[in-house]
């Protein structure tokens, strides 16, 4: 029985993973959470994959705290890329497939076009910074690795922008949100399954691991700001607030997120033959979740 190692098991998309497992008995998921497996901790890993050997990691752990990054950045390059480094290295020892996902921040702007995996990067910030570091030491201590870039990630599990936006829905009557910011929302269950869906093809013979190295983009199809995506909220859940958009100036945080973010997703639906959700279905799903 193959063994799936899910690293920051306790995080949304390593909670959506678990939430998967009963949907694929034929395979032995690991989901240790970064109390029982810190992936700074070199020894603790070393010794983690010594004794159960998985034949899959999906590196979920992360520091994603895009504003607090700019204060911490030592502790932002320690998870975002020296582990994932170090990581990296004891997968190819131990011949095990990696999949590290990563993020859109990592774009130059002023691409006014669906971004592809090749397009220049030109991080802003340190959260962005450090995870492109993180993809290109990766992609350099293991380059049949799979490094799935993805952007606007929400769940029912954990803090996130949807969550974040049914709590304030309900407490206040008017809420300012930036429509200058375009991107795709993406449903964490979507891409836990969607990484599944192609560990399975590979397990049958329907694809080779080899086509799955380099960097893909993984997001739901279709396209919004994040004013769009708030309405599309509140209209799901029938929450009466009313919603201003502003501009980005309007609304300055610590670190500078993209205006366009768009990720080009048909080198990984050409490489697996899957389809992908469009966001508003996925959001209505989420929310059935939460609300149950």
């Amino acid at each position: 029985m193959p063994k799936l190692l899910i690293t920051g098991a306790g995080g949304q998309l390593g909670k959506e993973f678990a939430s998967l497992a009963a949907i694929f008995p034929q395979w032995d998921f690991l989901l240790p959470t970064r109390q029982e497996l810190d992936i700074t901790d070199t020894e603790q890993v070393e010794a983690f994959f010594a004794v159960h050997r998985p034949q899959y990691c999906m590196n979920t752990a992360a520091y994603t705290a895009v504003d607090l990054a700019e204060q911490e950045q030592e502790n932002a390059f320690a998870i975002n890329a020296v582990a994932a480094e170090e990581l990296a290295v004891i997968c190819k020892i131990y011949n095990t497939h990696l999949v590290h996902y990563s993020t859109d921040y990592v774009y130059q702007s002023g691409i006014d076009r669906p971004l592809k995996e090749n397009d220049p990067t030109h991080p802003r910030g340190v959260y962005a910074a450090s995870k492109l570091a993180g993809d290109q030491k990766i992609s350099k201590a293991l380059p049949l690795a799979t490094i799935i870039r993805t952007s606007w990630v929400y769940s029912s599990y954990g803090h996130n922008f949807v969550k974040t936006m049914l709590r304030l829905g309900k407490e206040r009557p008017e809420l300012r949100v930036v429509f200058d910011q375009v991107g795709t929302p993406t449903y964490a269950y979507d891409l836990a399954l969607f990484t599944l869906q192609l560990i399975e093809k590979v397990e049958t013979g329907l694809l080779e691991l080899h086509q799955l190295a380099g960097i893909f983009h993984y997001s739901n199809e279709g396209v919004c700001s994040w004013y769009d995506f708030t309405l599309a909220i509140f209209e799901i859940a029938e929450i009466s607030c009313n919603v201003d958009p502003i501009e980005s100036w309007e609304y300055p945080t610590p670190a500078q997120r993209p205006h366009y973010s768009v990720l080009n997703k048909a080198k990984i639906k050409q490489a697996s033959g899957l389809k992908i959700p469009h966001w508003r279905d996925a959001l209505q799903r989420c929310l059935l979740k939460i609300t149950l």
